[in-house]
């Protein structure tokens, strides 16, 4: 699904270099590097403040705590995506309230946002899923309304142009009061191992997000807030620094990549493939399919007889788990949602599919449907 390892091999002897003045100089936390790519990282994203942290995970915690979540508030959030932006939602015993999305985006729906909305929503986290934006012209509007803060998933969207109807383009995750996103080595922008960071044009959340980041702390053993110990390591910042320098490039291949699929499956009549909106730029950081009469499971089975990998993003809605039964859903609820999770299928994608894999996969999915 991801060829880290054809990637790596392309930079490695900027990574190895940048690896070995981490080892040179020991300082293995809060080193340089941390404060340096934050600085270009802000640069690229034309936002204030970055903040480093241990996850994306973190990431949204942290975002959620600096705006003084309490129990009992709710937060809306999408329902197909992944655990983490529900999760961090639940271990602050505030309430989840899922809403649908979009057919075609698979994006936080804002006529569905605004039927959620209660005297209680104290937060709103649209998710940037696959590599494109959600709607959020509107649903800053209707939060706006109601002074509702934003927050943005943007991990699975850096990179990715938010462009207003007035044909204004801002990064994902710099449009709402605080953007959060993950390193996870698969990411379009991933280090090699966990990281995470948080951004922000408000000095202030700033200030309060570094501190809770760093055990509630703005002086060492002086803690002002309740804080959790998340930070972005030293090496891998400096992993992230050259990789940052590589960012535009490697969405490029992907689009490219994701053109290449599109051409080659205009024919096929058994599935849909991705979408692209008026509003977002696309960087694939998933090339995801719908299948169509039910023949999502088999196609992938087929696949894996050819050593193809794919995957299922995501087999199961929230208010289908486990974890989560306690919530006050029901089968129906989330028909889009739910329909997606039977039909969506992700091929592979990253930034060393040539033509002859590309060639080999979509010949093979045609075989499956003729």
């Amino acid at each position: 699904m991801v060829d880290l390892h054809g990637q790596y091999g392309r930079i490695k002897s900027e990574i190895n270099t940048a690896i070995q003045q981490v080892l040179d100089s020991t300082v293995f936390i809060q080193g340089p590097e941390v404060k340096d790519f934050q600085k270009e990282l802000g640069a690229y994203l034309k936002t204030k403040h970055v903040i480093g942290c241990a996850n994306g995970t973190d990431a949204l915690q942290i975002a959620l705590m600096a705006l003084d979540i309490k129990p009992g508030d709710e937060v809306i959030t999408s329902n197909f995506t992944f655990i983490a932006t529900v999760e961090v939602i639940a271990l602050l015993n505030a309430v989840p309230v899922l809403v649908d999305v979009d057919p075609d985006t698979f994006t936080m729906d804002p006529v569905q946002l605004r039927k959620a909305i209660t005297s209680k929503t104290k937060v709103i986290i649209p998710v940037h899923l696959f590599g494109q934006c959600a709607n959020m012209e509107e649903i800053l509007s209707i939060a706006a309304a109601r002074s509702i803060p934003v927050i943005e998933d943007a991990a699975q969207a850096l990179g990715a142009d938010y462009i207003f109807k007035d044909g204004r383009r801002q990064k994902a995750g710099t449009l709402g009061l605080i953007g959060c996103t993950s390193f996870f080595p698969s990411k379009n922008l991933g280090c090699y191992g966990d990281g995470g960071a948080i951004f922000t044009d408000n000095d202030g959340l700033a200030e309060k997000m570094r501190a809770i980041a760093n055990h509630g702390s703005k002086v060492k053993y002086y803690n002002d807030y309740l804080g959790i110990n998340s930070r972005l390591d030293t090496l891998q910042a400096a992993i992230l620094r050259v990789k940052l320098k590589e960012l535009d490039q490697y969405n490029t291949a992907r689009s490219a990549a994701a053109a290449a699929y599109d051409d080659a499956l205009s024919g096929c009549s058994g599935i849909k493939t991705p979408f692209r909106s008026r509003y977002s730029t696309h960087i694939f950081h998933q090339y995801t399919l719908k299948v169509e009469e039910g023949k999502r499971d088999k196609l992938k089975e087929y696949l894996q007889e050819h050593a193809i990998p794919s995957m299922i993003y995501y087999p199961v809605p929230f208010h289908k788990q486990k974890a989560y039964s306690y919530l006050p859903y029901k089968q129906g609820d989330f028909p889009v949602t739910e329909k997606l999770c039977s039909t969506v299928l992700s091929l592979p994608m990253h930034t060393e599919l040539d033509n002859e894999q590309i060639n080999f996969i979509t010949k093979t999915i045609m075989n499956f449907f003729n």
